[in-house]
C-alpha cells in the first residue's frame, strides 16, 4: 500500500523558514510526481508545489514563487519543501500527494500544521 508522511510543520515568524518533508513508502519516486497542497482555515485545498523526479520538472503556484523550492531525494524516497520568507498567508495544513493535480486514485499524506505570525 502506498504511503505518504508529511512532517516538519510548526510555528514560525514571518521571514522565517521552514523545511517540509513526505516521505513515501511502497512506491519509487521516478513513477509519481508528488506534490504538495495547502488548506487554511474556510478556504478550498489549493496547489502549492509539484515535482516529477523522472524529468525534473518542477511546479510553483504564483503566491509561492521564488520562496518556496522543492526538490527529491530518491535514495530517501523523500520529497522536501523548503519554505523560506514566510507570510502569514502561508498558513495552513500542508499535505502531500501522488499527483500534481487531486483525483480519484491520489494518496494523500495526512497533513502537517504550518502557522506563520506577523
Amino acid at each position: 500500500e502506498v504511503q505518504l508522511q508529511a512532517s516538519g510543520g510548526g510555528l514560525a515568524q514571518a521571514g522565517g523558514f521552514l523545511r517540509l518533508s513526505c516521505a513515501a513508502s511502497q512506491l519509487h519516486l521516478d513513477d509519481y510526481a508528488i506534490g504538495w497542497f495547502r488548506q487554511a482555515p474556510g478556504k478550498e485545498r489549493e496547489g502549492v508545489s509539484c515535482i516529477d523526479s523522472s524529468s525534473g520538472s518542477k511546479y510553483y503556484a504564483d503566491s509561492v514563487k521564488g520562496r518556496f523550492t522543492i526538490s527529491s531525494d530518491n535514495a530517501k524516497n523523500t520529497v522536501y519543501l523548503q519554505m523560506n520568507s514566510l507570510k502569514p498567508e502561508d498558513t495552513a495544513v500542508y499535505y502531500c500527494a501522488t499527483d500534481c493535480n487531486t483525483g480519484p486514485g491520489v494518496t494523500w499524506g495526512q497533513g502537517t500544521q504550518v502557522t506563520v505570525s506577523s
